[in-house]
């Protein structure tokens, strides 16, 4: 679904363990990390998109996660010109709802070849701020709005405060 502006409506994911780490998950073929994310469809709703998109990229239902917050609003980025693709709607960027989930199965339930054609390669958990050092510079932002916006949801010491200091 791209909107009127040229922004695709998007769901990103973060998954935290326990430990208060998160799920980064390696591109297939690339040397690229990020959060798992998607599109939303037409007929669904953001949260059916946010469980579709775990499942295809992580291989977790929602039983094996528990929803513990979501952004209040849709965060927005801008792919660079040599990024994008010539869709009719053209796309220029990405508007995302960002979800916070807990695992609470093992973390052997995690498999990222759930779907036909898998996201990642790779995962690992890494601390809670990590990814913003790691994401691509486009991203950046709003992975900075989203961790800030859900830390004071987190399991141990990730509080914004903290990350300032």
């Amino acid at each position: 679904m791209i909107d009127a502006e040229g922004f695709r409506a998007n769901v990103g994911i973060i998954l935290v363990n326990d430990a208060g780490h998160v799920f980064w998950g390696r591109r297939v073929g690339q040397n690229a990390w990020q959060f798992p994310q998607g599109g939303i469809k037409h007929h669904e709703t953001p949260e059916q998109a946010l469980f579709r998109e775990l499942q295809e990229e992580v291989g977790l239902t929602r039983d094996h996660v528990e929803l513990l917050g979501a952004t209040q609003g849709w965060l927005r980025y801008l792919i660079p010109r040599r990024y994008l693709r010539r869709d009719r709607p053209p796309c220029i960027g990405q508007k995302q709802l960002w979800y916070l989930l807990r695992l609470t199965a093992g973390e052997e339930q995690i498999r990222l070849d759930a779907d036909g054609s898998p996201e990642f390669d790779a995962w690992r958990w890494v601390d809670y701020w990590a990814p913003l050092t790691q994401i691509v510079t486009f991203k950046r932002e709003v992975y900075r709005l989203a961790l800030e916006e859900l830390a004071c949801r987190v399991p141990g010491p990730t509080t914004a405060a903290e990350h300032r200091a």
